[in-house]
């Protein structure tokens, strides 16, 4: 796999997906998924000036992430995994941004963390707008229960994520997504990725989520692939 080239014909593609668009995001930024890539292709992304990636479990990330975050400072990484809050320390102290909120307890367990370290990263909900029981996420009729609920322990929740079911048409989960963030008065969108990132994109996505594009088919985890 080139990664260079991937990375740029991605951004194409996400600039020609906007130009498309009625009413696109101010801006929409490529999260690249590395989970399960090794440090030399994520170095290789970063050379070729990517700056955001997303990985799913934490364990993995604490591998990696360290010294590629001394080498490029500005490297901005996000959990799009769900967290256990027994992981909320570890998580807290490398991520930048945590996109899987879904429940209460891990509400609970990052202000304490903020409370303990006064380290807290910014936050989105994930929304489970398939309503697939084996999958985490909030379910879309509470998801503004819970958004109120870490507002009020102040937490930083600026935007909502969502990975529709594999089976469906992603377009009415993307249109669910924009009208929860919209009525709850959330500006940022994760959402779309390798095979749906351009729909995602005219929903108003201020993220996508592209792993296998970039990076190629990788060794199968027991989440929901991206």
């Amino acid at each position: 796999m080139n990664i260079p080239e991937n990375l740029a014909a991605i951004l194409t593609r996400i600039d020609a997906a906007r130009k498309a668009a009625t009413l696109p995001a101010p801006a929409t930024r490529l999260v690249a998924i590395a989970k399960t890539e090794d440090e030399d292709g994520i170095r290789e992304a970063l050379r070729a000036g990517q700056r955001l990636f997303g990985e799913n479990r934490v364990q993995e990330a604490q591998k990696k992430y360290p010294p590629l975050k001394n080498d490029f400072p500005d490297l901005e990484l996000h959990l799009v995994g769900p967290l256990q809050s027994n992981k909320v320390r570890e998580a807290a102290a490398l991520f930048d941004v945590i996109q899987s909120l879904d429940r209460e307890k891990l509400a609970d367990a990052l202000a304490a963390e903020r409370d303990r370290s006064g380290k807290c990263p910014r936050l989105f909900v994930q929304v489970n707008t398939g309503e697939e029981p084996q999958k985490a996420g909030v379910f879309p009729r509470q998801a503004a229960a819970l958004i109120a609920y870490a507002r009020e322990k102040s937490l930083p929740v600026e935007g909502l994520m969502c990975i529709p079911p594999a089976e469906d048409d992603a377009a009415p989960h993307f249109a669910l997504l924009a009208k929860l963030a919209k009525d709850n008065d959330l500006k940022n969108l994760s959402m779309g990725m390798s095979g749906d990132f351009e729909l995602a994109v005219k929903f108003g996505a201020t993220h996508v989520r592209v792993g296998t594009a970039i990076f190629g088919t990788r060794a199968p985890q027991a989440d929901q692939p991206i």
